[in-house]
């Protein structure tokens, strides 16, 4: 499987999360705590938003394990940001390549995936057919995550998030029974237009891969005040991960099975509300 985090906020050099934590995702891609597997060297990428306000994000990626990458290093300590995805790929068995890197972008939407669609060669003509005509040219790779992502867009991801990510997880549940797949679906999934970030975590067996959100800014900042970076963020800033960046008791939040987070929620926590599969 893969590991990511999204970030939202006061913008930040990219090195200060993907770093400088205890447990930095660079630190995930070679020891990952919670991961079906400890290393996430199959490659990596970075999607970004600029914060003059350009919608459309930027992409970096490479084929190559993630902590060694100078390319990465250099970028992360000039590049700032307020709103970014970045992602670690351990490949459930699609070739390694740079089509088939994370995060993927259309227009001004990016996508990141950890899981797989069970089974996904049985599947994937029938997923394919379901994807818009218009946006068929579009998917460059081979990954079950790209075609999720498209399925999303072709379902009215414009309009309505959470539904067009319901109605995509719906038709991989019902594909994957038609086919005799007994658990098809396994995802977290982080989706943002550069507005907001919206993270799912779902799966068919009802037992999903990892996925935690940090506290509000200043939660964290009033418990621990010797953290000199939290004295330059907003109160809204947050970051949505696989597994925890470090081990700060009242920091991180597990999202719950079978449910979504909005990213930021306004003046409240993070909001979270169920998730379940349209049909």
């Amino acid at each position: 499987m893969c590991r990511w985090l999204a970030y939202s906020g006061t913008p930040v050099l990219l090195d200060t999360v993907l770093y400088r934590p205890e447990h930095s995702l660079i630190n995930q891609s070679l020891r990952s705590r919670m991961g079906v597997e400890s290393t996430n060297g199959d490659g990596f990428g970075l999607g970004w938003y600029s914060a003059d306000g350009n919608g459309t994000p930027a992409v970096f990626r490479d084929i190559g394990p993630a902590w060694n990458n100078r390319n990465l290093q250099e970028l992360a300590a000039h590049v700032r940001s307020p709103l970014f995805f970045a992602h670690v790929r351990a490949s459930t068995g699609s070739a390694i390549q740079q089509t088939n890197c994370h995060p993927f972008r259309h227009g001004r939407w990016l996508w990141m995936h950890n899981g797989a669609i069970g089974d996904f060669n049985r599947l994937q003509r029938d997923l394919c057919m379901a994807v818009d005509p218009a946006l068929f040219p579009c998917i460059e790779g081979s990954t079950d995550s790209e075609v999720m992502f498209y399925l999303a867009v072709t379902y009215g991801l414009d309009q309505d998030v959470p539904g067009a990510v319901a109605r995509m997880a719906g038709l991989v549940e019902r594909l994957g029974k038609e086919h005799g797949v007994a658990e098809p679906l396994q995802m977290t999934v982080a989706v943002s237009d550069g507005d907001r970030v919206w993270a799912f975590r779902y799966s068919s067996e009802g037992r999903s891969r990892s996925l935690y959100y940090s506290s509000r800014a200043d939660t964290v900042r009033h418990l621990y005040p010797e953290i000199d970076y939290l004295r330059e963020v907003s109160d809204e800033t947050r970051i949505v991960v696989s597994e925890p960046l470090g081990d700060l008791p009242g920091v991180w939040n597990e999202l719950p099975e079978s449910s979504y987070a909005v990213v930021p929620s306004g003046p409240d926590d993070v909001d979270y509300l169920p998730f379940i599969p349209e049909f």
